[in-house]
């Protein structure tokens, strides 16, 4: 063939992928990966100046009053507002509930507040609240205040819910990316990519042959089991936007050490896979609403397992990696074939609007 590098035109030429360098907000921006990082770390991060969250945990722990607090926000703009195993509703409760029990904090007080688009019907406004207020008494926290919003019909979808949350973080609780260290066991609580696949089938009309469940549920009972057996866990993640590629990320990336998982022990469930493989996904990074990883220090680790599998919401939970000194910040899975891949952080997401 000629050489036509000389005279080709590249000026008209476009760039399928979504470019990082972005002058206006994209989709991407919420979906929990390396878009969401940049944007709180040059936008929001400079302008708040605060030490607290420089954190940047899935929640706050603060001191206040001489009492260690976890202190939480979430916003949950979900399609459709109704999904098997669930809604926004739920939503609103667990995914804030779970951010605190991240810092190992019983969940204790919800403010919630409502943003509502013109139109909406009041049997469906009705419908959410009464979810939330049942996940909210399911999880034992009380919503204590709250508010609500009307915007004009067209500039909303329906029902937007915004929760924050505040718990108290036990004496000798100190869960933190930081603490991981070599050695350090990572376990997965269970099935992984079940929700973000759950909203996908309904809100694209999509069957899979059977039913598949969103996992959302309340994690702080869980999480107290495990540290009934010991509060030397080291950190504590629940596997939202992004899935787990995007959590061992995060928590690689802090650490400053590096993660290896082995890829067939991470448990993902048959029918997530079918419809991941049929979608073009990859499980791993698809999101996760009632699930955790945790990493533990290797000597704790049998103990931990075994609690944990003794909770309804740990029966599968499998030690899936461990955290390793070599690629500091870079998460590795070993393949079934005997190689292994990078695992990357999502720039955006897969599935958009998952919670």
């Amino acid at each position: 063939m000629p050489d036509t590098t000389d005279t080709l035109d590249l000026a008209g030429w476009t760039c399928p992928a979504p470019l990082r360098d972005q002058p206006r907000i994209v989709m991407g921006h919420g979906g929990g990966g390396t878009l969401s990082a940049e944007l709180v770390e040059h936008v929001f991060a400079p302008a708040f100046g605060s030490q607290t969250l420089a954190q940047l945990g899935d929640a706050a722990t603060v001191t206040l009053g001489g009492a260690r607090l976890a202190f939480s926000t979430d916003s949950y703009v979900v399609r459709p507002l109704f999904f098997p195993g669930g809604s926004i509703g739920d939503l609103a409760v667990n995914g804030t509930v779970n951010d605190l029990a991240m810092s190992g904090a019983r969940a204790a007080y919800l403010s919630c507040g409502f943003i509502l688009e013109e139109g909406v019907e009041l049997p469906t406004v009705s419908r959410v609240a009464e979810a939330l207020g049942a996940a909210a008494r399911t999880a034992g926290v009380e919503v204590a205040t709250g508010d609500t919003k009307v915007v004009e019909a067209g500039h909303g979808d329906g029902i937007y819910v915004n929760t924050a949350g505040i718990g108290l973080v036990p004496d000798g609780v100190d869960l933190r990316p930081q603490r991981v260290a070599p050695g350090d066991v990572v376990i997965v609580s269970g099935p992984v990519g079940v929700h973000g696949v759950a909203i996908m089938s309904v809100r694209e009309g999509l069957e899979f042959g059977v039913e598949i469940v969103s996992d959302c549920a309340p994690l702080g009972t869980l999480v107290e089991a495990m540290l009934a057996v010991t509060p030397d866990l080291h950190v504590l993640r629940d596997p939202t936007r992004g899935g787990i590629a995007a959590s061992l990320n995060e928590i690689a990336a802090a650490a400053g050490t590096g993660v290896v998982i082995t890829e067939r022990e991470v448990p993902v469930p048959p029918a997530v896979a079918n419809a991941c493989a049929i979608l073009g996904l990859d499980p791993f990074y698809v999101a996760n609403e009632g699930k955790l990883i945790a990493f533990v220090p290797r000597e704790h680790a049998d103990a931990v397992l075994a609690a944990m599998r003794a909770h309804p919401l740990g029966a599968e939970a499998r030690i899936i990696g461990e955290a390793v000194a070599d690629h500091p910040g870079m998460v590795v899975a070993r393949t079934g074939l005997g190689g292994t891949r990078v695992v990357d952080m999502p720039i955006g997401e897969q599935l958009p609007r998952i919670c």
